[in-house]
């Protein structure tokens, strides 16, 4: 029986899509590419496959699962099965220079940007860009990995040459330019199948670590578990959300890099100008802003996967 597959390698972010895909009776398989092999004498099973690998996969202990997770996407497209958010996807997932590049290469306004590797090129890149506030962050990041807020080269200066240096895990650091909106927070648009779901603003008055999954490690201090209510929500699912060209835009940009899911996230200046600067291919929902909206990412994604299944294999239900 032909089934939907899912790469990853977060069990916690990875239940939330497998128990709709439970309530679909939707046959699947779970593939946790911490380690593994990739047998390229023989050929993978027939079925659809969905990658979630993450960005971040180095903060959970699994440093090389992006590097077996390209190596599984390479034999599977080789074989031409069907592969949702693929090679292209993971490409950009890992690379912050590299969704950069491929957003300006279709027309959409990114914060300007200089990549360095070495402490002393960090602080020149910043000398470079010449901007009165300015961030720090990691190439291959996730979870807001290596964000730095700074308003002098000294003050970068002494945080790079400190002990709280964050060395990015392949050693690449962005230095871009700060965007002040005048309010604190962000939009993210939420993607299933190219096509958007839903935008929901993300409160960022108490910094730049923004997880919007359910479960996230214990340190994450800006992560939603096991918070008490709050009068004012982190995570708010945008009501009558209202930026038909940016969507325009950004739906084509999936299409042209074969990215079926996806949260990209925007933020506005003092001016309306908006500036996108993350695309999040593993992308995770807040089931209290899901639910305060009565609109579910992981459901539409399973019906997502169910329909795909539906259109390639005769029998679905497991």
């Amino acid at each position: 029986m032909s089934k939907a597959y899912v790469l990853h390698e977060n069990d916690e972010w990875t239940v939330h899509l497998t128990k709709r895909l439970d309530e679909l009776n939707v046959s699947y398989e779970v593939w946790h590419l911490d380690e593994g092999i990739v047998d390229l004498t023989e050929e993978p099973p027939e079925g659809i496959f969905y990658s979630r690998m993450s960005a971040s996969s180095h903060t959970r202990g699994h440093r090389f699962a992006p590097e077996l997770t390209e190596s599984v996407l390479a034999w599977l497209e080789q074989h031409g099965r069907t592969v949702l958010n693929g090679s292209r996807a993971l490409r950009l997932e890992v690379s912050k220079v590299n969704q950069y590049t491929a957003l300006q290469l279709n027309g959409i306004k990114t914060p300007d940007t200089i990549a360095a590797v070495g402490r002393e090129q960090i602080i020149k890149a910043a000398e470079k860009l010449d901007k009165p506030s300015f961030i720090t962050k990691h190439n291959r990041a996730g979870k807001g990995l290596g964000v730095q807020l700074f308003h002098s080269i000294d003050a970068l200066k002494q945080y790079v040459n400190s002990d709280d240096f964050e060395l990015p895990v392949d050693g690449i650091t962005l230095i871009q330019e700060y965007i002040e909106s005048p309010e604190s927070y962000i939009t993210r648009c939420e993607f299933v199948g190219g096509k958007f779901v839903y935008a929901v603003r993300v409160d960022t008055s108490e910094g730049f670590e923004l997880c919007p999954a359910d479960a996230c490690q214990i340190d994450d201090l800006f992560c939603p578990v096991g918070e008490e209510v709050e009068e004012k929500p982190k995570f708010q699912v945008v009501k009558d959300f209202n930026e038909p060209l940016l969507i325009t835009q950004l739906e084509y940009f999936l299409a042209r890099n074969d990215i079926a899911v996806a949260g990209i996230e925007f933020i506005k200046d003092a001016d309306g100008e908006i500036y996108v600067y993350d695309i999040n291919t593993n992308t995770n929902y807040n089931a209290d802003a899901e639910a305060a909206h009565g609109t579910y990412g992981m459901l539409e994604l399973a019906k997502f996967l169910k329909k795909k299944l539906e259109r390639e294999y005769s029998v679905v239900e497991a």
